[in-house]
């Protein structure tokens, strides 16, 4: 196929963009903290060159945003909605890269800006979040490296752009390398034949070099996490069936032939090593039993390429045009209305169908209560005890909400949480999330003190948990701390 000129940005692009950050900006504050955030947030309190679960970026962008308004959720979520409409004007700059006229811009823009999986993971602070934004980035600056003529200084960039990478998600090695395979296999080779490209890799391997050193003297806790996910110990953690039928979810039902479309698009082009790509990440994440959202910082460069394909198809149909954006808009609908805090919060109630589709809503209520409830239960059972929780949502809703409550700082099993060490034995124990058999492990004593409850009828991973008191440990928490460690 013939490479297409590169074409001028229409402000298109733009508005919707702007729409979209404004739309997210807007929904940002409903709700509450997702479990994530406030962990990110107690990691930011926490500062090291890395954690078990995950490198340092996200949890000091938490930091940092904390330090400006500490009880802020939108301004939490602000560095998410930017990084989210990075990935949106991205999918346009591709579409102008692959020689797509103003139409097909649009359309790559709309069909990110409405997907699910761009609505789910922008509305909170993560890891996923900015991944998307960074391989995005990435992916821009290798197609402006496989221009003609062939401008090698653009590794300089990729080089650096990799290293924010790996500080923000040590799996984008993963695309990193299956990329670097494809150009390798598919063509064109003789991008690696400069010095730019060791001089990329001396790059990212510096910048990263901080966080990979810290895992190599903690043990390398991050596989053992990976591990865990893929034998299901997370609570977004998927079948290999979820993670097939997840791909068509994740970006629309009703859009997700354009980025079928786009795969056959670029087999057939130059660019023949991005669908490679996409293939040889599926495979793996398949063997690995990865979350299904790991493939989809692919699918903006596939809707591009997709939208490229459409235009010719598009022009002078008003008929067809209007089919598609009609299947932009409704998926961006359906986004907006189950992905993000639209609806009211009474709908999360148990039984919802809000919650059965993206059951992460559920964890971005009730942390408030959750912790008034904790504190008065240690206020009428033991004023003076410390608090251990199952995972690290738990403990970083008591790190946020807590001070007027006069709570002392949570421990946990979980992740980093465990890290940072356990009970100090002076004082009897609440253990909160915890079933009894778990409990009577490690307590000689345990009390019942009742039931998690967030007050608003809404099942999520606390709801219903057990709350129990133990006053007598069978050894030395600092003994049975090695065993207790929990990843996922």
């Amino acid at each position: 196929m013939q490479e297409r000129p590169v074409t001028a940005t229409g402000g298109e692009t733009y508005w919707i963009a702007g729409i979209f950050a404004a739309v997210m900006t807007a929904l940002s504050g409903r709700y509450g903290y997702h479990r994530d955030e406030l962990y990110f947030l107690a990691a930011g309190r926490h500062v090291d060159w890395g954690y078990p679960d995950q490198p340092p970026l996200v949890p000091l962008l938490a930091r940092a945003m904390s330090a400006i308004d500490s009880n802020s959720v939108m301004l939490l979520r602000v560095p998410a909605t930017l990084a989210a409409t990075v990935v949106v004007i991205c999918a346009a700059r591709y579409a102008r890269e692959f020689g797509g006229g103003r139409k097909a811009q649009a359309i790559a823009a709309g069909a990110v800006a409405s997907a699910a999986l761009l609505a789910g993971a922008g509305h909170t602070l993560s890891t996923a979040i900015v991944d998307l934004a960074v391989w995005s980035v990435l992916m821009l600056l290798v197609l402006r490296l496989l221009r003609t003529p062939f401008e090698p200084r653009w590794w300089l960039a990729i080089g650096v752009v990799a290293g924010i990478g790996v500080q923000n998600k040590a799996l984008i090695v993963v695309p990193i390398a299956a990329l670097a395979l494809s150009l390798l296999v598919t063509g064109p080779r003789e991008v690696f034949a400069t010095r730019y490209f060791p001089a990329a890799i001396g790059m990212a391997a510096v910048i990263s070099a901080p966080y990979v050193l810290w895992q190599a003297r903690n043990g390398w806790p991050q596989w053992a996490l990976s591990k865990a996910i893929a034998g299901g110990s997370s609570g977004s953690s998927n079948t290999r069936i979820q993670f097939v039928l997840l791909q068509f979810g994740m970006i629309g039902l009703l859009v997700f032939p354009l980025w079928i479309v786009g795969l056959r698009w670029l087999w057939r082009s130059r660019y023949r090593a991005f669908t490679l790509a996409y293939g040889v990440q599926f495979l793996v994440y398949l063997i690995m039993v990865g979350k299904a959202y790991y493939l989809g910082g692919m699918y903006p460069l596939l809707l591009a390429a997709g939208a490229v394909a459409a235009e010719p198809w598009l022009a002078g149909h008003r008929i067809r045009t209007a089919t598609l954006v009609s299947a932009i808009v409704a998926d961006a609908v359906f986004s907006v209305l189950v992905f993000l805090p639209m609806l009211p919060i009474s709908v999360l109630r148990n039984p919802s169908p809000v919650l059965a589709i993206n059951k992460e809503a559920g964890e971005t209520v009730g942390w408030p209560q959750f912790t008034a409830r904790i504190a008065d239960i240690r206020a009428h059972s033991a004023p003076d005890a410390d608090l251990l929780t199952a995972n690290y949502g738990e403990a970083g809703a008591m790190e946020q909400f807590g001070g007027p409550f006069g709570l002392p700082t949570p421990h946990s099993v979980d992740n980093a949480y465990w890290w940072w060490g356990p009970p100090s034995g002076a004082h009897p124990v609440i253990v909160i999330g915890m079933s009894a058999d778990q409990v009577a492990r490690f307590c000689l004593d345990p009390e019942p003190l009742g039931r998690i409850d967030n007050g608003r009828g809404i099942h999520n991973i606390e709801q219903g948990r057990a709350i129990i008191l133990c006053r007598t440990p069978r050894r030395p928490w600092s003994e049975m701390w090695p065993a207790m460690r929990h990843l996922g």
